[in-house]
């Protein structure tokens, strides 16, 4: 009895080991896997450049790379994996059954991966201790995180309200992508849209609102957080 406890501590050390150490390369792989998604893959998606598997395989690239990160909060990893398990049975079932039941679903899924995600990683960027580079690495993925949780929250107004947005492509033109509403997401977010894609629904118009005031406050409030960091740690006094 007692040299299988100590084998399962062992065990369970080697894999806190492990999680330390995969968790901070797995940051930066979240940050190219989630930029290429963006950048990349949807909008050469909406084109009919790329294969349809590309964008689900990124999208579980995409869910490995976050249940890594998340791995030291066990509760957090759960509600990661039981929600893109239930993102991809809405995602599914939508095509055989569409409705907006399987709707909300895919979407809800989603939209908890990220939340639970960007909850983890908040807690590191904004945490005490020095800036580091993957401190800032975090501050990019929640940032991006922003922009793509509004993106998915317009996806399902469209769906769900003829007319929400005026200036989309015609439906279909995009092969399923959404790049428009992506791309409405990311001007919205950075306050620099053009005027061609506008909220019409009155809930739409207010997640914009409220996108665009995010926007605007992150960055500062991450600047004044790391220099007070940084100066924090620069008082602190160094060891012989």
């Amino acid at each position: 009895m007692r040299a299988a406890r100590k084998t399962f501590n062992a065990n369970y050390h080697r894999f806190l080991k492990w999680q330390e150490r995969t968790r901070e390369p797995g940051l930066a792989a979240l940050m190219v896997i989630e930029a290429l998604f963006l950048f990349v893959v949807t909008p050469f998606a909406s084109m009919g450049w790329l294969p349809r598997f590309v964008s689900p395989a990124m999208f579980v690239l995409f869910v490995l790379a976050t249940l890594v990160v998340t791995s030291r909060s066990h509760l957090a990893a759960a509600i990661v994996l039981v929600s893109a398990i239930l993102s991809a049975v809405g995602v599914i079932a939508h095509v055989d059954y569409p409705s907006v039941f399987t709707q909300w679903l895919s979407t809800g899924g989603r939209l908890l991966v990220i939340a639970t995600l960007s909850a983890v990683i908040a807690k590191a960027v904004f945490g005490p201790g020095r800036v580091t580079r993957h401190r800032i690495e975090g501050a990019i993925v929640l940032y991006m995180n922003f922009a793509l949780f509004f993106f998915i929250l317009y996806q399902l107004i469209d769906v769900l309200v003829a007319g929400a947005f005026s200036g989309l492509p015609q439906t279909g033109s995009e092969h399923g992508s959404g790049a428009a509403l992506l791309y409405f997401s990311f001007g919205t977010l950075t306050t620099a849209t053009y005027g061609d894609i506008l909220p019409v629904f009155p809930l739409a118009r207010n997640l914009a609102n409220l996108e665009a005031m995010i926007g605007q406050l992150f960055p500062a409030t991450l600047l004044a957080r790391l220099v007070t960091l940084q100066i924090a740690h620069r008082r602190e006094p160094k060891g012989d």
